[in-house]
């Protein structure tokens, strides 16, 4: 996807990282055998992470807005081109839902085999993960895409926050 680009590579890297995280969390929010909770869930953490995935690309409104005009022209041009409404935007729930909806067939079947005691919650869980991974893999793509057609400068990785101990 970012081969021969190092720092498009470790934006995905890092990316990768944070989706592996969110989409556990969706596994295990599939496992609990109350209908509904997963969608919520699923929604609050791709709030959450598709900002935190554009900022990896320096894709979020704020870094666009720092953009000289034409480079910013640029920007909105590849996000034109790979059709993504998640890239440069303020992430709500409402983009969110419909883009949960693309993956509806199996957020459905996600619910139903919640009735299903064990082998029910696990497949739940299975297809809690696949699915945020499904999508945050297809943002990432674009993310991806936009980056390199515009070429576009990454912004420095964000400082880890080193722990105590």
């Amino acid at each position: 996807m970012a081969r021969g680009h190092p720092a498009l590579e470790a934006a995905v890297a890092r990316s990768r990282k944070l989706l592996h995280r969110r989409a556990m969390m969706a596994a295990a929010a599939g496992v609990v055998p109350v209908p509904g909770l997963d969608w919520a869930v699923d929604a609050a953490l791709l709030t959450r992470l598709i900002p935190q995935i554009n900022a990896e690309f320096g894709l979020t409104p704020a870094q666009l807005d720092r953009l000289t005009p034409h480079k910013r022209e640029q920007v909105q041009k590849a996000v034109g081109m790979v059709g993504s409404a998640l890239i440069g935007r303020l992430i709500t729930r409402e983009l969110v839902m419909r883009a949960l909806r693309i993956v509806g067939v199996r957020l459905t079947a996600q619910q139903a085999a919640k009735f299903v005691p064990l082998a029910g919650q696990a497949a739940s869980a299975a297809l809690g993960y696949a699915t945020l991974r499904y999508l945050g893999e297809m943002h990432l793509r674009d993310c991806v895409e936009v980056a390199k057609t515009s070429d576009l400068l990454l912004p420095a990785p964000a400082p880890t926050p080193r722990r105590r101990g």
